[in-house]
């Protein structure tokens, strides 16, 4: 048929540019991935530096006194986390000692999901199903956590494929 030919055509330039787009995805992805991250990380540490700027400020030094027993206080903790996370930023942005970043990165993580089962009055309108605006804040870090999961996935050479047939 006459019509199979001009279809034929936009397949074969489609898979094409997919393709170029896929690789480009699989050769920057991690690269983007970290830095994204790193300034997710530097950011949110740098205005824990600030009092009263961060809206987490007060949540996190209430849990790490929950989670100390009460021997860590908030002008210690506020500022402990905030550099803990700037260096968490700073150790993504530089790609330097990515084993001991994505190590404090999970370590921060598990902190940062406490507040869920330790304040569940705050973190949830309806348990388990409908979270306050800061157990939304709260539980969008499995976003975080994934990604330090494949970007750690990458710190032995590992890399991302385009298709299998880029192995070869």
């Amino acid at each position: 048929m006459a019509t199979d030919k001009p279809i034929a055509l936009l397949q074969r330039n489609f898979d094409r540019i997919d393709l170029r787009i896929t690789r480009w995805m699989a050769r920057h992805g991690i690269t983007l991935l970290r830095i994204g991250l790193g300034v997710v990380f530097l950011w949110f540490g740098a205005i824990k530096l600030i009092p009263g700027l961060s809206p987490a400020q007060e949540l996190a030094a209430r849990t790490i006194s929950m989670l100390t027993f009460g021997l860590v206080p908030p002008a210690i903790s506020v500022p402990a986390l905030a550099i803990w996370e700037c260096l968490i930023g700073l150790g993504l942005l530089s790609s330097k000692f990515m084993r001991a970043t994505i190590l404090l990165l999970l370590a921060q993580m598990l902190g940062t999901l406490t507040p869920l089962v330790i304040f569940p009055g705050e973190t949830w309108t309806v348990f388990p199903i409908a979270p306050t605006l800061e157990g939304q804040y709260i539980i969008k870090n499995i976003v975080l956590i994934s990604a330090a999961l494949v970007i750690g996935a990458t710190v032995r050479g590992g890399y991302v494929l385009a298709e299998p047939s880029d192995c070869r």
